[in-house]
């Protein structure tokens, strides 16, 4: 007898092996119609994602799989992204398959053909994807010899598959997936039939070289998306649409914000009204770091690469790092700030009734990151983190763990950020530090998020080679996600570098050192503030606060008096003189989604007043200019908006 416990923690009772279909179908006929793939847990191992056809031999744990749970979503976009395939195949024989997995949101499959793909042609696989989902045939799995599976996809043309499995191990066995008359390597698992893909979309056609190296072929990647209703895929291209109308380079250079050029890849050229954006939020975290015991400091930007194997960069992260030599000797160009600190930590003996010791830095990087992975300001080679590093003991750890998130929560919210998600990422597989380090260092992480009541998921494998991490991810005003700060409890830094605080038993101890940022890349940020507000930044943060236009040139003297009286209040102001008509001038500094505009003419400087419009066009009335005054002091105090556009 095989017995099958549901996740309700009921069981069921089965003569023999049986799949997982069967068994949900025992359930319900509708969740037999349902299932797209089985959840099962055997006693001592894993739970493992399977096909609905797989047969359960023995006891085991069994969630059913259906297009509502997050791993179905996953495997229907895998699926279609084979069902793209297949389609491809179909209409262009010639074309060479390659690798195709989902992604966030939906799928890609790259493939090798003679031309490029045209709008047209995704028109006509798109069609042809329908038509294939239309017929609803059974995707059924096959176990090869690698050598067998080798030699058939050299014998119809498919050698970049060819090449792929022959890189797996002679013993392991190959999974391949057939549906009609295609065939494709794949772990799965898959959708039982071709018909549960119901909802799809073709986006685009991108550039890939194949496994990601220029010096390879340039491959041709079909992205799409995938949902399990058409409701949710309509909501989705409606995000898009909103997204396009946000994108950070777009708005960069409407709003005169800054530019990118070929000569400076990854690299940002700030213009005035950018730089005094980025000002803003810098002086915002020098107060941060002020008024939290934080205390600010300066590391070089080159460090020997002997310094950067200590601490283990080099041999976890060299191919991110740019080098450069002087005297025969080799630097790093810094990709992270945490070595240098701790050289400024050990300037000195330090007493355990010094700790906690908190630096914090504005702290220039420089990544080497694929050409092809460059995206505006959201990646880039150039960046600066607002990078903070905390030397504590271990008694201390969990209180600067908490604190630190209860800090982070406040920041968040007053950029306007109040939805935060947070995950604890555990040992990577290449890692250093022993088991029992990183025993100590997962427990503390979650520790201090249960103190402060956040619900977290867990990333098994995702933690930095160094130590384990919370990573604390936004969502903007359009429910986008944007992983952004993050803190890392690290043990093993400090006693590579020999750092060290004598404890009160007169010991010499290794202290623990926390990486964090709040914001992270400044640079990545401000993009994302400059997408979430649609570039109708609040006030406090506005490059430009308000603007003061003259009617005619007789008021132009006034205008002027009252922009250097603004100013000289500390406020970001200019004024607008030229010899245009008024709606004009409104008009241009509107779309240059400036909070407050100001006009005057005869009758305000004769009454000493200003007529005030606030962004979106609201006319708030003619004001003497200490009420307007108060009106923006106010508004940057309470860090509010105003008439968003």
């Amino acid at each position: 007898m095989v017995h099958i416990t549901l996740p309700d923690g009921s069981q069921r009772e089965f003569p023999g092996p049986v799949s997982v279909s069967d068994v949900a179908q025992s359930i319900g006929a509708g969740l037999g119609r349902a299932a797209l793939a089985g959840r099962v847990t055997v006693a001592g191992a894993e739970p493992r994602l399977v096909d609905t056809s797989f047969l359960i031999e023995k006891d085991a744990g069994l969630a059913i799989i259906t297009a509502k749970d997050a791993a179905g979503l996953d495997l229907i976009r895998h699926s279609t992204a084979h069902l793209l395939a297949y389609a491809v195949k179909s209409l262009f024989p010639e074309a060479q398959v390659t690798i195709g997995p989902a992604i966030e949101n939906g799928f890609y499959y790259d493939f090798s053909y003679k031309r490029p793909f045209t709008p047209e042609d995704l028109e006509s696989i798109e069609q042809k994807m329908a038509e294939l989902a239309k017929k609803d045939e059974p995707v059924t799995r096959e176990e090869w010899l690698r050598d067998d599976a080798v030699a058939f996809f050299k014998s119809i043309g498919e050698h970049y598959k060819a090449e792929i499995i022959g890189a797996i191990p002679s013993n392991e066995p190959i999974s391949l997936y057939r549906e009609g008359d295609f065939i494709d390597l794949c772990r799965g698992p898959h959708v039982p039939s071709t018909g549960k893909l119901k909802v799809f979309k073709l986006m685009k056609v991108a550039g890939a070289y194949w496994r990601g190296d220029s010096k390879n072929e340039m491959l041709q990647r079909i992205y799409g998306t995938a949902w399990a209703t058409k409701e949710e895929q309509a909501a989705y291209l409606i995000m898009l649409e909103e997204a396009e109308k946000r994108d950070h380079r777009k708005l960069g250079r409407e709003l005169d914000l800054f530019h990118f050029q070929d000569e400076a890849p990854g690299l940002i050229f700030w213009h005035p009204k950018g730089w005094a954006l980025w000002q803003q939020v810098e002086q915002y975290m020098r107060t941060v770091y002020q008024d939290n015991g934080y205390q600010e400091v300066k590391a070089p930007q080159i460090l020997d690469l002997s310094l950067w194997k200590k601490t283990g960069h080099w041999d976890n992260y060299a191919e991110n790092m740019f080098t450069t030599e002087s005297e025969n000797r080799v630097y790093g160009l810094k990709p992270m700030n945490c070595p240098g600190h701790v050289q400024i930590f050990n300037a000195g003996l330090r007493s355990y009734r010094e700790l906690p010791i908190r630096y914090g830095e504005f702290g220039q990087c420089h990544r080497n990151e694929p050409s092809g992975s460059l995206h505006g300001m959201m990646r880039v080679r150039g960046f600066t983190q607002d990078d903070g590093h905390i030397f504590c003991t271990e008694e201390q750890l969990q209180d600067e763990c908490a604190a630190y998130t209860t800090l982070l929560q406040k920041v968040y919210a007053d950029f306007g950020f109040t939805d935060i998600l947070y995950k604890v990422a555990t040992r990577p597989d290449k890692r250093i530090g022993s088991d029992e380090v990183w025993d100590k260092a997962e427990h503390a992480l979650m520790e201090s998020l249960s103190r402060t009541n956040c619900q977290f998921e867990v990333s098994p494998g995702e933690g930095a080679f160094y130590g384990p991490k919370v990573e604390y991810t936004l969502k903007d005003a359009i429910g986008r996600q944007w992983q952004c700060g993050t803190i890392q409890v690290d043990f093993s830094m400090p006693q590579r570098l020999g750092a060290e605080y004598v404890d009160a038993n007169d010991q010499r101890r290794a202290p623990v050192m926390l990486h964090r940022a709040i914001l992270g890349s400044l640079e990545r940020f401000i993009g994302m503030l400059i997408e979430n507000y649609t570039g109708a930044m609040p006030p406090w943060l506005a490059p430009e606060q308000a603007v003061v236009c003259c009617i005619s040139d007789p008021s132009a003297e006034y205008a002027d008096e009252i922009a250097r009286s603004l100013k000289k209040q500390g406020f970001r102001v200019s004024s607008d003189l030229r010899g245009e008509k008024i709606t004009r001038k409104i008009r241009e500094h509107s779309m240059q989604k400036v909070p407050y505009i100001l006009v005057v003419g005869e009758k305000e400087r004769a009454a000493s007043t200003v007529a005030v419009r606030s962004r979106g066009g609201v006319d708030l009335g003619v004001m003497p200019l200490n009420d307007f005054t108060d009106r923006l002091r106010q508004d940057i105090k309470d860090r509010r908006n105003v008439g968003q556009v």
